[in-house]
């Protein structure tokens, strides 16, 4: 079964490995993600984001170019095996010659430090997907904070700042540009002024049901799925454990694990919700900690068995694992 993903920190992971020394690749390595498990899992398109901790990095503009650096040197020493998307033809292309294809994202909008002529250098070079932000606030707007280090903040629901005029702008020059706004991370308020300032299909690349972890902020509401898919627009199911369970369902002396029953459970209930059309993956692979029952992209066939063992039919998968990101794709990329 074909897979999209629209989220994972890859280029993160190999970015800091070659930093600390190791000859590390997209070919071969010891993260979630590389080119052997790609195939192996059947993968037609890997989203790769550009992650920036705004806690860390002086520099997000900067830093974030020098993420694209680590991208595109691995693209051009693997053009023979995938190939990057800047158009929905480009996807049909790289898949007619037999390659995988890689969609270039942003995971922090203050890598763009409140500047649209960033915003417009980051679409030239490739970048098709942003995130307003992460989980600090920025010069577009504030976050749901599930767990920020040494804050002390925990399950923090901001439901009073919106978008700020410069994120608003934001939102109307990625859509003018033909790039989709992401609005995993961004915090409730934000969230409705996306719904109300923008046109086009948006996504929330890895986040899950709220419904069913109500301590989870990055989760979505019940009526923020239908709202995503009222605008045409697909959540990307998040294999995060923290999105998946309460803490209160894990069993005592036992280490939580992502299991893939969860994670249908979570499209069950978005399924009720907004409908099998808003559904997708978002694996956040590299950039999740803790056991999972699917270790790498390799491991994509248990997630499509259990979805058949608990009912869903053959379109209904396919929807999931590909249709609605790619209709999306169709729709916004140009």
């Amino acid at each position: 079964m074909k897979v999209v993903d629209m989220h994972c920190d890859t280029i993160s992971g190999i970015h800091r490995q070659r930093a600390s020394g190791k000859d590390v690749s997209l070919l071969h390595n010891d993260l979630n993600i590389d080119l052997e498990k790609l195939k192996a899992g059947d993968y037609g398109l890997q989203n790769f984001a550009l992650f920036v901790h705004l806690g860390r990095e002086k520099k997000p503009f900067e830093y974030a170019m020098a993420l694209a650096d680590t991208f595109y040197t691995e693209m051009e020493a693997h053009a023979d095996k995938i190939g990057v998307v800047r158009s929905y033809a480009d996807i049909e292309k790289n898949w007619s010659e037999g390659r995988l294809s890689a969609l270039l994202t942003i995971e922090e909008g203050g890598a763009c430090e409140g500047s649209l002529a960033y915003l417009r250098d980051f679409y030239r070079l490739g970048v098709r997907m942003m995130s307003l932000t992460w989980n600090y606030a920025n010069e577009l707007g504030w976050p749901n904070v599930l767990n920020l280090e040494g804050s002390g903040t925990m399950g923090y629901v901001d439901t009073e700042h919106g978008l700020t005029e410069t994120g608003i702008a934001f939102v109307e020059e990625m859509e003018r540009l033909g790039m989709i706004v992401d609005v995993s991370h961004l915090n409730d308020a934000g969230f409705w002024d996306v719904v109300k300032y923008g046109k086009k299909p948006f996504v929330a690349s890895h986040s899950n049901c709220r419904a069913l972890v109500p301590g989870c902020p990055r989760d979505l509401t019940d009526e923020m799925i239908r709202a995503v898919a009222e605008r045409g627009g697909v959540a990307g199911i998040n294999y995060c454990i923290d999105f998946l369970c309460s803490p209160d369902e894990w069993k005592a002396g036992e280490t939580p694990v992502s299991r893939v029953s969860d994670i249908v459970r979570h499209m069950k209930h978005m399924k009720n919700v907004g409908g099998i059309g808003c559904i997708g993956l978002g694996s956040d692979f590299d950039g999740i900690g803790g056991e999972l029952e699917m270790k790498t992209a390799a491991d994509l066939p248990l997630l499509e068995a259990e979805m058949r063992r608990q009912g869903f039919a053959e379109s209904e998968i396919e929807a999931v694992f590909h249709g609605n990101v790619l209709r999306v794709y169709r729709e916004v990329l140009r």
